[in-house]
């Protein structure tokens, strides 16, 4: 098959702007590229205790709304250099009918309204192969309005080939009870009560080169399903106010993909027929699918171990590529502190056994806070003492600590819709930049930080790409992860 190196932005179909991130030595942050310059590390006892975010520590989302703010002393800026992986360049097979111009539409804030059915659990299950994946998923659904009183149940879809619907195991006609087009899969008249939604996709990972959803480089399988990815998996309500328990079991191939990841916690594993093996993973709190993961491929990993302020035990893995792992050891103490100064300043304890931090070249966004699966670009978060500055070893434990601390601020208290995307992001920002003032020098955060709104964030403030941080509207929300939206 022809590949060739492509790089995200021409990947991403209908996405004018790759994500970014903050650059500089006071916040280098989830959708950063390069490691930024950084000052030395240090130490420091400070408590912030004044600045705890009061937290609803269940599935919940934040509703108010909050006007633009002051530009506050955090910066910006877009790479002008970008990642390259090798993907296919093959487009996949049709999978839905439709007419020949499909094209988006934009998303208004004043037409927001709660979903009309609400996701209870979600069953994924994944047969890994070469030429195709088959995904099934089975919903437990239930009215989100009054009961008694139905309306059609639309699920969004993007490049998914449809096997089978079915509601309460008896599988649906097409046109007469459900219709499927382009971007959407919808049930015509689901029951009044709850229900069980299962639905068979066929995908193909290894030609997905948006990089979005679930795609496979260099031999490994990976997911990055934020903002809108997790509909090129399967049919679902993909919007971060449908929030589930999850469940998800892989099968793949023993000797190609050794290593099977996904949310949560690991309850179950083993071998299968014809040299394949399964691992069947729980997540027990309730998430948006934005947060989903799944990893499988050649991997090893270094591991350790944090006791939580309770006293319970978790355990830490950092995944790698094998000649990557002797440069993964100041990414696991970054992982350790960010985990003791939440506990001490903010009273926020890790909330599972198993932590996974994933690390592979080919990831186009940069950093991701999957629950309990983070993912990182290589180029984020590996370091050795022969090429390493003070500056990288700063912006490794500045972005491990940012998508760690998403654990609370961004997955279990999370957003409403993506008009609140710079609550999670900006609470997120200040969290990391304490973190790294307590462990650093904080005059120098500073002077950095205001030095790099000078240079960034002014001008873009002053030119076309100038927005407010809650957008009134919205055609592909990748558009809006910029250092206006992000920092609050």
């Amino acid at each position: 098959m022809a590949r060739r190196l492509i790089s995200p932005a021409a990947a991403c179909q209908g996405c004018g702007l790759v994500k970014a991130g903050f650059l500089g030595m006071v916040s280098p942050l989830h959708y950063q590229r390069l490691p930024p310059p950084s000052s030395k590390r240090g130490s420091s006892g400070n408590n912030y205790s004044s600045c705890r975010a009061n937290l609803t520590k269940e599935g919940s989302h934040w509703t108010r709304t909050i006007p633009k703010p002051s530009l506050s002393l955090h910066s910006s800026k877009f790479l002008s250099k970008r990642t390259s992986c090798s993907v296919a360049t093959e487009l996949p097979p049709a999978a839905t009918e439709g007419p020949e111009m499909d094209l988006p539409k934009e998303i208004f804030l004043k037409d927001y309204k709660k979903p009309d059915y609400l996701f209870d659990t979600v069953d994924l299950e994944f047969q890994l192969g070469d030429e195709k994946t088959i995904v099934t998923s089975k919903i437990g659904v239930s009215p989100g309005n009054e009961v008694g009183t139905t309306s059609p149940l639309a699920l969004h879809g993007r490049d998914l080939k449809l096997l089978s619907v079915k509601v309460n195991g008896t599988e649906l006609k097409k046109s007469d009870e459900y219709t499927v087009d382009p971007r959407h899969l919808t049930i015509l008249t689901p029951p009044a009560a709850v229900f069980t939604l299962e639905i068979v996709t066929e995908i193909y990972p290894q030609l997905n080169t948006s990089l979005e959803g679930l795609y496979r480089s260099t031999g490994n399988f990976c997911t990055q399903c934020e903002a809108e990815g997790f509909r090129k998996i399967t049919y679902f309500q993909d919007r971060p106010d449908v929030m589930a328990k999850y469940t998800c079991r892989i099968e793949g191939d023993k000797t190609l993909y050794p290593v099977l990841l996904s949310n949560g916690n690991l309850i179950k594993q083993g071998d299968l027929e014809g040299g394949k093996h399964y691992a069947l993973w729980e997540d027990p709190f309730k998430k948006p699918c934005y947060l989903f993961a799944l990893v499988a491929g050649q991997l090893e990993c270094r591991e350790d171990s944090f006791v939580t302020c309770s006293g319970r035990k978790v355990t830490l893995r950092i995944w790698t590529p094998a000649q990557d792992l002797p440069k993964t050891s100041h990414a696991m103490y970054s992982l350790k502190e960010a985990m003791k100064w939440d506990e001490e300043v903010f009273g926020l304890e890790y909330d599972l056994d198993l932590f996974n931090i994933v690390v592979v070249p080919d990831f186009n966004m940069g950093a991701m806070e999957n629950k309990s699966l983070n993912v990182f670009q290589s180029r984020l978060v590996l370091a050795s003492p022969e090429a390493a500055t003070d500056g990288d070893y700063a912006a490794i434990l500045g972005v491990i600590g940012h998508e760690y601390f998403h654990n609370w601020t961004g997955n279990r208290v999370t957003c409403r819709d993506w008009f609140q995307l710079t609550l999670k992001e900006g609470l997120t920002v200040f969290r990391d930049q304490e973190f790294s003032s307590d462990l650093g020098c904080r005059t120098v955060k500073r002077i950095a930080d205001v030095s790099k709104l000078r240079s960034y964030q002014f001008p873009q403030d002053a030119g076309p790409m100038a927005h407010p941080i809650r957008p009134h509207s919205y055609i592909k929300m990748d558009n809006f992860y910029t250092g206006e939206l992000l920092c609050l």
